[in-house]
């Protein structure tokens, strides 16, 4: 039976989330006298349970749509030119940090030592979590350790340095590894999830302060490598294979894979808790997210060889394109003969749902999670493939990496879909040009390992799509001008039937053949709708879709020349910090780099 601890406790804690002034000096529950409670471990449990709530919702991973996947209206905060800066909120939230280190400050009137340590350690690890999302989102911030009273002058105090928030975080994930039980659990925090997390936290940490140019980049990978190596080594987790499918029925399945997820959101059907991810992606109304062409490019072919190395690859037609690749590419977007989960009926792309044609499978059940809020398959917050990325990259990153590290490593990813492991001496004597391209690549990677670092990001960009991580790998890697780049979908060659205005073609999108008396899956055309029999749907040209050479040549998905985007690299690194906050610390609190809100401190 499922526990229930991370849905429901989000609504029972209904902690107000405002700014930094109304939520620091605030008890979090109007009925709760501090004097009077943590008295008990139940107490401690109840009262921490309520810090689940900051964890993301399931919309947020299979949601993400910066350059990986396209969806038919741009978000603007990220990729559009409308980032603004706001007057409040914009993820200058307060209130978790509030009722942890109101805890922190009373869980010492229970007698029980173990259970202090145990959810001292909970508290601890919500607190590094918070920061971290917090430095990643603004850089540099204030830092509080205790509740604050409405008089206090700490809560107009300026920020506080990068490093004496980050030793600060690392602080608070070592004492929650030591303090926290091992034992697995799905829905509640461990030793575990500590480990994980501080993997998370030292790579990003250690990659953002390299690419960035900060000093002590090393300290920070050195712990990536250290925990993610004891996670490896120690934790009872793997890579889940079990199945014809092990990559897709991960994501598929109604309760997580405990072999592999070490933490996921609980959603349950029989409780009305529920996402959508079944109708973001098959619905035609609701974003029509496709893959964009440079990832569906970047996915090796079955023995491991580039597929952008295959001459003419640019315009090979999807059927084509498809075949002998990397498993995970037809368990995460619509592939030939493609059949939903429990069903033997054949489906292809629809383009109606998918801006790019390169239709989304990812989270995807079966048609019993169709419709607005239907799906119920647990999002997974923390799993092992995740810990086992971090720790090449990091390696990859210092310059220790070997082959024995990726072994451990990325070999057990790949072996789930049968994928050849990355070799280190292969890649860096033959670093891929596509990943090094201007328009489809990372232009910051330098150096000896630079072919291995590649060929890592891949492989990270792959296991992990649409699971949260894309924009702030991103931002780590200091590579924000990919948002720039074109966002394309698949490619139809000339239409060469009809004349005149009057043309169309018909491709099948399952077996690549065009047999007479058979029904073909579509036919693309200009001008009138043709009369063509045994087709099973139509797509007119400037309708649909649009392709890059008029009647001919890829899907464009936003005319740039319409819809420019642009990356400041001076600025867009980080978000800005309210203007209301800002005046209510009569300028202690500085604006970040770039950002002009028109105050005059």
């Amino acid at each position: 039976m499922k526990k229930n601890i991370i849905y429901i406790l989000t609504a029972v804690g209904a902690l107000s989330l405002g700014s930094c002034v109304d939520n620091l000096d605030r008890y979090p529950l109007s009925s709760l006298s501090p004097e009077t409670y943590f008295n008990s471990e139940e107490e401690l449990r109840t009262y921490t349970n309520n810090f689940y709530g900051q964890f993301p919702v399931a919309s947020s991973g299979y949601g993400e749509s910066e350059d990986v996947v396209c969806i038919f209206t741009l978000p603007a905060t990220t990729v559009g030119l409308t980032r603004t800066i706001p007057t409040k909120g914009g993820g200058w939230d307060w209130g978790y940090l509030r009722n942890i280190n109101l805890y922190l400050q009373y869980s010492h009137r229970c007698n029980s030592q173990s259970a202090r340590e145990h959810y001292d350690g909970i508290a601890r690890f919500f607190r590094a979590y918070f920061y971290f999302e917090k430095v990643k989102r603004f850089g540099d911030v204030p830092w509080y350790n205790r509740p604050l009273e409405s008089t206090d002058p700490d809560l107009k105090k300026p920020r506080d340095s990068r490093q004496l928030i980050m030793d600060s975080v690392l602080a608070d994930i070592d004492y929650a590894i030591k303090y926290i039980p091992s034992d697995q659990d799905l829905y509640l925090v461990t030793k575990w999830t500590a480990m994980a997390l501080k993997s998370r936290i030292c790579l990003f940490e250690g990659t953002f302060r390299k690419y960035h140019g900060i000093e002590g980049y090393e300290k920070f990978l050195n712990e990536c490598v250290s925990i993610s190596e004891q996670f490896i080594d120690e934790s009872p987790y793997s890579i889940y294979q079990t199945g014809d499918k092990p990559y897709r029925d991960l994501f598929a399945s109604m309760d997580a894979i405990k072999q592999e997820v070490i933490l996921a959101r609980d959603y349950d059907a029989t409780k009305a808790v529920k996402h959508e991810a079944n109708y973001n992606t098959m619905a035609t109304t609701y974003g029509r997210p496709g893959m964009n062409k440079k990832i569906v490019n970047s996915y090796l072919m079955t023995d491991g060889s580039r597929f952008t190395d295959i001459p003419g690859y640019e315009t090979m037609q999807y059927y084509d394109e498809m075949q002998n690749r990397d498993p995970r590419l037809t368990q995460t977007v619509v592939g030939p003969g493609y059949m939903r989960i429990n069903s033997d009926a054949v489906m292809s792309p629809d383009f109606s749902a998918s801006t790019t044609g390169y239709q989304i499978i990812k989270w995807v059940t079966d048609a019993s999670g169709d419709g607005y809020m239907g799906s119920s398959n647990d999002y997974i917050l923390f799993r092992a493939a995740e810990v086992y990325l971090n720790f090449a990259e990091a390696k990859a990153e210092l310059g220790t990496l070997t082959q024995a590290d990726l072994d451990k490593s990325i070999k057990k990813i790949r072996d789930r879909v049968g994928m050849p492991n990355i070799d280190l001496a292969a890649a860096n004597a033959n670093p891929d040009p596509y990943l090094m391209g201007e328009q489809t690549g990372y232009r910051n990677v330098t150096g000896a390992n630079k072919g291995v670092i590649l060929e890592i990001r891949r492989e990270r960009t792959i296991e992990l799509v649409l699971e949260g991580f894309r924009y702030y790998d991103l931002m780590r890697w200091k590579e924000g001008k990919m948002f720039e780049q074109p966002y394309l979908g698949m490619y139809f060659p000339e239409l060469t039937e009809g004349e005149g205005e009057n043309r169309y073609g018909v491709f099948d999108m399952n077996d690549g053949t065009l047999q007479d008396g058979a029904k073909v899956d579509i036919c693309v055309y200009t001008g009138k709708k043709p009369s063509v029999k045994n087709i099973r749907k139509f797509y007119k040209l400037g309708e649909e879709f649009v392709l890059t050479e008029g009647d001919h040549g890829n899907i464009i998905c936003h005319d740039i020349t319409k819809e420019p985007r642009e990356f400041n690299e001076e600025r867009d690194y980080l978000f800005p910090i309210p203007t209301t906050e800002r005046s209510l610390t009569n300028g202690a609190l500085t604006q970040n780099p770039g950002w002009n809100d028109g105050l005059s401190f």
